[in-house]
């Protein structure tokens, strides 16, 4: 053998896996491309609407955006769906004990009972961390504040922002799956 044939040799698989490479990029559906494209859109879009009618930090709707969004519509709807039904019950159950009272207990019953409810009367498995990450938003608010109505409106406004980021990132999800649909049986392959 040549040391030509050689160095073609030695070649050949970096040659291949560069080219399965640009195939893969020249026939799949790009979903990170599409999902880079989404979360800029959408966290563009948060911010502006933070600077625009609040006084806070996007962070709470960003991710919460960030969380429920997917390139895939039907993921983003059924991940959507998950999140704001469990967001809710975190919701619910917080502003419950933020009411009932401040003890030093308040945060880890709350969660576990959040878990609990989520998990087997709910029982939404999609998203099902986010009440008791809720609960806990709502609850550290009010642990923050000096008295109990200003920690309720501190979890409500947290709440808000949540629920305001998955409603962008779905929003986001959806016009982008309008103007650049990806292919579903492409993705179920792999």
């Amino acid at each position: 053998m040549s040391k030509l044939e050689d160095e073609v040799a030695r070649a050949r698989p970096k040659l291949r896996a560069s080219e399965k490479l640009i195939e893969r990029l020249l026939t799949d559906d790009m979903r990170g491309v599409h999902y880079a494209t989404s979360l800029f859109i959408a966290t563009t879009i948060l911010w502006l609407l933070v600077q625009a009618f609040g006084d806070s930090s996007p962070i709470w709707a960003i991710s919460s955006m960030v969380a429920t969004s997917d390139p895939q519509m039907k993921e983003a709807v059924s991940t959507f769906r998950g999140r704001i039904i469990n967001t809710l019950l975190g919701c619910a159950i917080g502003l419950f004990f933020v009411v009932a009272g401040r003890s030093e207990w308040e945060l880890p019953i709350a969660m576990a009972i959040t878990v609990l409810v989520s998990s087997y009367i709910v029982r939404i498995p999609t998203m099902w961390r986010q009440a008791p990450i809720t609960a806990a938003i709502v609850i550290a608010g009010a642990l923050q504040a000096h008295n109990e109505m200003t920690g309720v409106e501190i979890g409500l406004r947290r709440v808000g922002e949540v629920l305001v980021g998955c409603i962008v990132g779905l929003v986001v999800a959806w016009v982008l799956s309008m103007v650049w649909p990806l292919r579903e049986a492409q993705a179920k392959k792999q």
